[in-house]
């Protein structure tokens, strides 16, 4: 049966193949061959620039072109023959390096090299360097972009809504009025140092052969400075050299960027959970589009499917970020395999995460703001005036301020009036009794505006 939306069995190669174009040249089977390939030509042309290595003849640059070449024009035909290849070997890698070979028996430059293609390496100086440069890649050009395009978009509401008074609510109970714009703002500075974290996280790499040891490469050339080699191709590469480690590269550096991120989308659950909150309560409204429809048997319904998509990706891409944290930094012994299959999910944990932030931005398009439904809130909360009022008895001595509020507020609706005669009676200088007199739950915001206008 052929693989097509309809009958992928993963969402992220069905449901939502199209929003994923961005992560696809990254996370691929045709995507990992191509890395790994990529990491064998440049260790192959290192090699070979060597001059201490004499047994390697230097390539000239119409040779390091074509090895080259072999990354850039990869195909899916080559792919295939990649394939098929691995499919009598049984090894991924090997089969990468017989790919090689195979393409370069007719140039004699390279073909009187073909033994040093993969020299000295084990599997895993491959795989580290090519998932470390799928993730720095992907983390770039598909997942921050994606975080980027949310806070941005909340930035600009924080700004247009900076002075909308809004009703705040702890435990769900009317508090402190704020301002909606306030209220964005903190998502932005949280998601944006949340970013910073997933940003700022240096992949690490190793070459250094089969238990770290460079045993294999001192065997051919025992005087050659090998570390120093490896590291300037690691670093080369963009990455960060790692001097110490068993047969693997440890995945430190991967855990940690998935706990970033996770980290990172956990914000992102904590707004689609608030968002979906102020919709219900008719905050937002929703705008509508022609021929959509919100229910299979309730015509009215505009359901906030986009925040609710959202919280659905965080919870799976989450989970599988948490897993392979915790996962792939525990290896047995020298190594063992396990990390190897887990691996190949991290491309999902970056779909179902960038998809999450997707349909978060989506949501956040379609909301208006229901100025009339935010005073009619706060109008209906004359109470939340109460801490502003015992505040100010609290600086003037009045003693039990707190008490005599508690008793004529906690539990009770009250409205203008009723505060308004208890300020008139209270023994605290004119000037604070006429600012208390004009408060009202709308203009009792604080500095709310100023900290959204400056996110």
């Amino acid at each position: 049966m052929p693989i097509t939306p309809l009958t992928a069995i993963s969402p992220l190669d069905g449901r939502y193949a199209g929003q994923l174009n961005d992560l696809r040249p990254y996370f691929t089977e045709s995507s990992l061959i191509r890395y790994r390939l990529r990491v064998e030509v440049e260790w192959l042309i290192a090699l070979a620039a060597a001059v201490e290595l004499a047994e390697i003849p230097p390539f000239s640059p119409e040779a390091s072109a074509f090895l080259r070449s072999l990354v850039t024009q990869f195909s899916d035909a080559d792919g295939v023959r990649v394939k098929a290849i691995e499919a009598e070997t049984n090894h991924d890698v090997k089969a990468i390096e017989y790919w090689i070979k195979e393409r370069a028996k007719d140039r004699a430059d390279i073909a009187a090299s073909a033994e040093f293609i993969h020299f000295a390496c084990t599997s895993e100086d491959i795989n580290n360097l090519a998932y470390a440069l799928a993730v720095e890649e992907a983390r770039a050009k598909a997942v921050l972009p994606a975080i980027d395009a949310v806070i941005g978009k909340l930035r600009d509401m924080a700004h247009a809504n900076a002075g909308v008074p809004m009703l705040a609510r702890t435990h769900g109970q009317p508090a402190t009025p704020t301002t909606l714009g306030k209220e964005l703002a903190n998502v932005v500075h949280r998601m944006r140092r949340a970013r910073e974290r997933v940003a700022a996280v240096r992949m690490p790499g190793k070459i250094n052969g089969a238990t770290g040891n460079f045993n294999a490469h001192l065997a051919a050339f025992p005087d050659f400075d090998w570390e120093t080699f490896s590291r300037r191709f690691v670093e080369g590469m963009g990455l960060e050299f790692n001097p110490y480690t068993i047969q693997i590269e440890p995945h430190d550096g991967l855990a940690e960027v998935f706990d970033a991120l996770a980290r990172a989308n956990t914000i992102l659950l904590d707004l689609d959970r608030d968002i979906w909150g102020y919709v219900s309560v008719g905050y937002f409204r929703q705008s509508l589009k022609a021929g959509e429809v919100g229910s299979s048997t309730m015509p009215h319904k505009v359901n906030p499917i986009d925040f609710e998509n959202s919280e659905g990706n965080v919870g799976v891409a989450n989970a599988l970020l948490r897993h392979l944290s915790d996962k792939l930094p525990v290896s047995r012994w020298q190594r063992d395999l396990s990390d190897s299959t887990a691996l190949r999910n991290v491309g999902a944990a970056f779909g179902h995460s960038i998809l999450a932030w997707k349909s978060c931005l989506r949501g956040l398009g379609k909301l208006e703001v229901e100025a009339g439904r935010l005073a009619a809130d706060l109008d209906a909360n004359w109470e939340v005036l109460a801490e502003a009022i015992q505040t100010v008895m609290r600086r003037h001595g009045v003693p039990g301020a707190y008490e005599q509020l508690k008793a004529l507020t906690r539990g009770k609706g009250i409205d203008r009036d009723a505060l308004r005669k208890f300020v008139q009676g209270l023994a605290i200088p004119e000037a604070d009794r006429v600012r208390l007199l004009s408060m009202t739950p709308a203009t009792y915001t604080g500095l709310a505006e100023t900290l959204a206008r400056r996110i």
